[in-house]
């Protein structure tokens, strides 16, 4: 199974966050710390916020923050919330045609009991589970040129 970008990159909003709980970040600060699209990442924060993940403050002074200690944000939550579903294969989404072999097909049990266990492994996990300690945390990369 494999997540979106989308899930990824708000787990990453995330743990930038928990790893900074005592300032405010900027969606800027945070595109550039991991170089990723500013365009995606605005998305990424209004649902966050939309589900009480993080707040966010406009103009001068403003910035996010988590809404919560990251002892109360449930991994398996964020997951459940920023996937637009989990299709592992195409007889998963009850749109699409049914498949030829279903009604004697063994694989969808194996795949949704594959499911189950992941998902359980997140909902054993907080934020705080997946937050490196602070001073552990990489700087971010700043590039200098020099001219002669």
């Amino acid at each position: 199974m494999q997540l979106t970008l989308y899930t990824d990159y708000s787990l990453r909003v995330l743990i930038y966050l928990g790893v900074h709980p005592d300032s405010k970040a900027t969606i800027t600060e945070i595109t550039q710390y991991y170089d990723i699209s500013r365009n995606h990442l605005v998305k990424v924060v209004h649902n966050l916020a939309n589900h009480g993940y993080i707040c966010t403050h406009r103009g001068k002074g403003g910035g996010m923050r988590l809404a919560r200690p990251p002892q109360k944000i449930n991994i398996g939550d964020v997951v459940r919330h920023t996937e637009a579903n989990f299709h592992i294969v195409t007889c998963f989404d009850t749109a699409q045609p049914p498949c030829r072999i279903q009604p004697i097909c063994v694989l969808r049990g194996v795949l949704e009991n594959a499911h189950h266990s992941f998902m359980t492994v997140l909902d054993g996990c907080t934020l705080a589970s997946l937050l490196p300690h602070p001073d552990s945390f990489p700087k971010p990369v700043h590039l200098v040129c020099h001219t002669p």
